[in-house]
């Protein structure tokens, strides 16, 4: 898994100390063993988790200056992209966000274990913004629905000038598509679409900035999204 990672680095134009890439090898490995008990991943094998897991949720820090910025992951699953990327960069102050507590109680006991700190948050993404609306520099999501419903649930958590990096796989540009209505309702503008290789496709990360507030509707309950997505 080390190897892969370290040889995937150059791609994506980063360089990181030992302590950082021993600390991503030691949650991958982690997530693997947990993986035996929990349904975290279907990705299993050590250096598919390096490309698929830890490269690519690295792939975010070539897309924005992180640094210092606040960011919220939604829907995090197992940690991915939220954990790499607080290992990689760890001035980043990370809410980590998924309604599943299986997970999260997980994570709430592995993260300290590799001196990740990160807020672990048990609550639905329509439901916790109510808490922190506007709040964040950054809010991302890998895989968690299609692109018109994932900005609905991603957009309020983030402040004016701040982005969205919804992380998805080939099909990005034409989810990208459909999601012009929502795109201009929630007060966003496309800034970037970022293609990266894997395997024989493409994983595809779509950037948008937060130009105007998402009005107060936003977001409607789930079952209303997914009824009748924007």
């Amino acid at each position: 898994m080390k190897e892969t990672l370290i040889a995937g680095l150059p791609a994506l134009n980063l360089t990181l100390p030992e302590d950082r890439t021993d600390r991503l090898v030691a949650f991958g490995e982690a997530v693997i063993r947990q993986n035996e008990v929990m349904n975290l991943t279907a990705i299993t094998e050590p250096t598919q988790v390096a490309r698929l897991h830890l490269l690519d949720s690295l792939s975010l820090l070539t897309l924005a200056d992180l640094s210092g910025k606040k960011m919220i992951d939604v829907g995090c699953g197992a940690g991915f992209p939220g954990v790499p990327v607080k290992i990689a960069c760890p001035d980043v102050k990370l809410t980590l966000l998924d309604s599943l507590g299986k997970r999260m109680n997980w994570l709430s006991e592995i993260l300290p274990t590799l001196s990740v700190e990160a807020e672990c948050v048990t609550a639905r993404a329509e439901e916790f913004v109510t808490t922190c609306r506007e709040s964040y520099d950054i809010a991302t999501s890998r895989a968690v629905a299609r692109l018109n419903i994932l900005l609905e649930l991603t957009a309020p958590y983030v402040k004016v000038g701040g982005k969205v990096l919804a992380m998805k796989g080939s099909a990005g540009r034409e989810e990208l598509a459909e999601a012009k209505n929502a795109i201009k309702k929630l007060g966003l503008a496309l800034e970037t679409v970022a293609e990266f290789p894997v395997d024989d496709g493409v994983h595809t990360v779509l950037v948008f900035k937060k130009v105007a507030p998402t009005p107060p509707q936003y977001p409607r309950r789930y079952a209303k999204i997914k009824q009748s997505p924007l």
